[in-house]
């Protein structure tokens, strides 16, 4: 998997160290993204005996496009290892094994949340919530320590929506210095506005001075951003499947993951925070 964290292994996905849990606990849906359907609890049919994906090296080419950006953020490893002792679905109780696959997303959706919190307190401009931050950190990794059942109860949107005020909060504070400013290329200007979940589906942006601009939740499903300035955007939840992001600038961009990224299009023009991998595919 792509180095998404320096020094923070725990938040990468680590297909050695899981029982192939994203390719069993997901759904999936023929369309552009996956080549079949697939419930959730059932296998992939790719999935093989030794929980490796048997057509890693061609998804792409075999239409499982959807997999390549995919990325559990370790959570697989987590519930695999730690939750479940390493115990094997497959040898598994069948309601043990069902268990886990409840359990997968809810430790994945808090490993992500750990993701922005770790980012959070790496940002100087967020210096006066770090406090609150460590404790929503501290908070939030004894949640993904529960036993099972307690898991699969939990109630992760209620969590969700108590981090999130602490991540709007460091959003404001990391923004406040790239607001103002003249419009970029084309006269195109977006520094420091608020396109939170803004359509801007095949949007031309080329150019665009998007710099200090919230884009949380924003549709940029192939939008031409070619040569657009994303510096110190929040990119939280941003839509960039089949984006342009050729000879884009988004080095300071936050909350910005890897599988954002792997969606995109780009090039070697592209500029990306140090933390992030340039995909393979933008070759």
């Amino acid at each position: 998997m792509p180095d998404q964290t320096a020094g923070l292994p725990e938040l990468r996905g680590d297909c050695g160290s899981c029982f192939g849990l994203c390719c069993v606990a997901l759904p999936f849906a023929a369309s552009a993204d996956f080549a079949l359907d697939k419930p959730a609890g059932r296998p992939c049919p790719n999935l093989a005996t030794d929980h490796r994906c048997g057509i890693h090296a061609r998804l792409r080419d075999s239409g499982f496009t959807g997999c390549t950006v995919y990325d559990c953020f370790g959570a697989g490893q987590k519930v695999s290892r730690h939750t479940f002792d390493g115990q094997d679905w497959r040898t598994a109780p069948k309601d043990r094994a069902r268990r886990m696959f409840e359990v997968f997303p809810v430790v994945r959706q808090l490993h992500e949340l750990l993701w922005y919190l770790t980012e959070a307190l790496s940002l100087p401009a967020a210096r006066p919530l770090r406090a609150g931050l460590r404790r929503a950190l501290e908070e939030t990794e004894r949640l993904t320590l529960l036993p099972a059942e307690e898991l699969a109860a939990l109630d992760v949107a209620a969590h969700r929506s108590e981090i999130n005020v602490l991540l709007l909060r460091t959003s404001e504070l990391v923004r406040a210095g790239a607001a103002g400013g003249k419009g970029g290329k084309g006269g195109k200007s977006g520094r420091g506005k608020d396109r939170r979940g803004a359509d801007l589906m095949g949007a031309r942006l080329r150019g665009a001075d998007l710099r200090g601009a919230t884009l949380r939740g924003a549709y940029l499903i192939a939008a031409d951003l070619t040569g657009a300035d994303l510096r110190e955007a929040d990119m939280i939840g941003t839509d960039l499947r089949d984006a342009d992001l050729s000879d884009a600038d988004l080095t300071g961009a936050f909350f910005l993951t890897q599988p954002q990224l792997n969606a995109a299009r780009g090039n070697t023009g592209t500029k990306l925070p140090g933390t992030l991998s340039r995909p393979a595919h933008w070759e």
